[in-house]
């Protein structure tokens, strides 16, 4: 059974199908630019997003140029490969392991935190993946907010790309975004959902 929720919702019907009900996953994009000030505009939104002790560990890497992104094609799967070679921008989402050197900035009634990550790698690097995939959500919604569709694909070879891109080592990749405009046919027919009584338990 379904019943109209909308009234429950302060966002008004516009608002939930561009970020939610009619937003899809484009698997063809138009070749459209998408301007500097919209990728700076959609950091500046998906920044807001909740992490824990405030620690913001994602870093965004966008592909813009033919160069950079045939350096990453070969790390995606293969059927992912020609969407993210035609999208006029790719986000390279990572988690910085080392987001604690920034604590003191980010949090500074609690800057001893900063000791107490780095004390333990491996605590420090599983908050990293945890917060950054929080932040993934939110970047996802601030695409979309942006009129424009968001792919995400886990299809790639993390440990190439990390080579091919953060070799220092301290950026792991979590998540590539495809973005931009949708091009010709972008949409597999729409999948189904789960309903709220096949997921939600009251107690």
């Amino acid at each position: 059974m379904t019943t109209n929720t909308d009234s429950a919702l302060l966002l008004d019907k516009a608002a939930q199908e561009l970020l939610f009900t009619e937003a899809r996953t484009a698997n063809t994009f138009s070749q459209e630019p998408v301007p500097d000030e919209t990728l700076r505009a959609i950091w500046e939104l998906a920044q807001w997003a909740p992490t824990a002790l405030n620690t913001n560990p994602l870093r965004v890497h966008y592909l813009r140029t033919e160069e950079a992104k045939s350096r990453l094609v070969p790390h995606m799967a293969e059927g992912n490969r020609a969407k993210t070679a035609s999208a006029p921008v790719v986000a390279v989402l990572a988690a910085d392991t080392d987001f604690h050197e920034h604590i003191p900035h980010l949090v500074p009634f609690r800057p001893e935190a900063r000791e107490y990550f780095a004390a333990d790698e491996k605590m420090r690097t599983d908050a990293a993946h945890f917060n950054s995939a929080l932040q993934a959500g939110y970047f996802l919604l601030a695409v979309r907010a942006a009129g424009l569709a968001a792919g995400p694909m886990g299809g790639f070879d993390r440990e190439g790309v990390d080579r091919e891109f953060f070799p220092e080592g301290r950026l792991r990749s979590l998540l590539v975004v495809n973005i931009g405009k949708p091009g010709e046919n972008p949409w597999f027919d729409r999948l189904p959902r789960l309903a709220y009584d096949d997921v939600v338990t009251l107690a």
